[in-house]
């Protein structure tokens, strides 16, 4: 159908041009213009965003392939795709209850409770929500302000959105994750993180981990890891309940993708607590121990968590019992792996590491139908360590 017969959908319109969008393209601010458009208008000087006049931190362009994908099938099949169209318009007025300033947060937590109802029923629900700026949105409704104290409804709403917050990220949006780089909105994710509820603090800490793991957010990821209020706070996670020792080693586990990040957390104390965590890892049936034991494996080198570990009067013990597990031999690499780091330049680790009956755990691994790598590290150790009983 030519799209000349139609009447342009508002979504499909660029605010610049007032025509449908040929090549769709989304600004830092959240908003899709057609390129042409946009190019004209930053070629002009203009340095903000035309629709929301917001400051552009950030110039550049990505390209909209969802948008661009439901323009084209809008094209191609007319008053078909009307159902969809609605969607898209029962989710625009939605978000204009969000934007506005007037709206209760319990108000607010009724409109996403309509967007769930909503989008459940419809396939590309959570692509619209993408192109029509909710992630943004949602953003700046949780960290846009800074409250000393939270109230019950802020709580209520930052579940809610930080719901969404995070399946929306599961699309690859990250970018939008950089606006935590300003200092007022940082402090508003202390915040919510020092006060907020256990789902909450799990929550934050699945953001950190989306932060750690893209490029576009690196410089973000290093501002974390100079953050020593939120270090200890993940630290402290680890000691909590099941669930939030969890959230609190992959988001450590996360950080540590920079090595900045790595020598923060050691100086916080976090390899006493990852320690202490595999030691105890036992009492639970499933747990995280594999993970910590390999964050605690890319920390080791550091000086300063070699002497922790040697310093930790259960460290060279809770290797031990990772060695080999009749269960399963996760874990029993970075175990080997970490044991031999520390023997290496430590006789008192060696003698500490016989007398605690590592050469049987080793003998055991070898026996087992462990992986060729991992039985080649374990022979590597027991010769490192024949030194000390022969």
């Amino acid at each position: 159908m030519e799209e000349g017969e139609m009447t342009i959908p508002h979504l499909f319109m660029c605010p610049i041009s007032l025509e449908l969008i040929k090549d769709p393209v989304t600004l830092c601010t959240g908003q899709t213009y057609d390129r042409s458009s946009i190019e004209k208008w930053l070629a002009a000087g203009n340095l903000t965003c035309p629709v929301t006049m917001q400051k552009l931190q950030d110039p550049s362009m990505v390209p909209n392939h969802t948008l661009r994908h439901l323009i084209d099938q809008w094209l191609q099949m007319g008053t078909q795709f009307d159902p969809v169209l609605c969607t898209i318009d029962c989710l625009a007025s939605l978000k204009k209850n969000l934007e506005s300033d007037e709206a209760t947060l319990e108000y607010k937590c009724q409109t996403l409770q309509k967007i769930q109802a909503l989008t459940e029923e419809s396939q590309s629900g959570n692509s619209c929500l993408l192109q029509l700026g909710f992630l943004p949105l949602l953003l700046e409704l949780l960290f846009g302000k800074t409250e000393s104290k939270l109230s019950q409804e802020c709580v209520k709403f930052a579940e809610q959105a930080l719901s969404w917050v995070l399946r929306l990220l599961s699309l690859g949006e990250y970018e939008h994750l950089n606006m935590l780089n300003e200092e007022s909105k940082l402090e508003s994710f202390q915040v919510l993180f020092d006060q907020g509820t256990g789902k909450i603090k799990r929550s934050l800490c699945q953001v950190i981990e989306a932060i750690s793991s893209s490029l576009e957010t690196r410089e973000l990821c290093a501002k974390l890891g100079k953050n020593r209020e939120l270090l200890k706070g993940l630290i402290l996670l680890v000691h909590q309940t099941y669930e939030a020792s969890d959230a609190g080693i992959k988001a450590i586990s996360a950080l540590c993708c920079l090595e900045s990040n790595r020598q923060n957390l050691v100086q916080e104390g976090v390899i006493n607590r990852l320690l202490t965590y595999i030691f105890d890892a036992e009492r639970h049936e499933r747990n995280l121990a594999p993970k910590a034991l390999s964050t605690i494996e890319l920390l080791l080198e550091l000086e300063s968590a070699k002497a922790a570990l040697i310093n930790n009067p259960n460290g060279i013990k809770a290797l031990i019992k990772m060695v080999f597990r009749f269960s399963e031999h996760e874990g029993s690499d970075s175990a080997v792996r970490s044991l031999t780091i520390i023997c290496t330049d430590s006789l008192q680790a060696r003698d500490e590491a016989i007398g605690a009956g590592v050469l049987t755990q080793l003998l055991l691994l070898l026996q087992s139908q462990c992986s060729a790598r991992t039985k080649t590290k374990a022979r590597m150790l027991l010769k490192l360590l024949r030194s000390r009983w022969d």
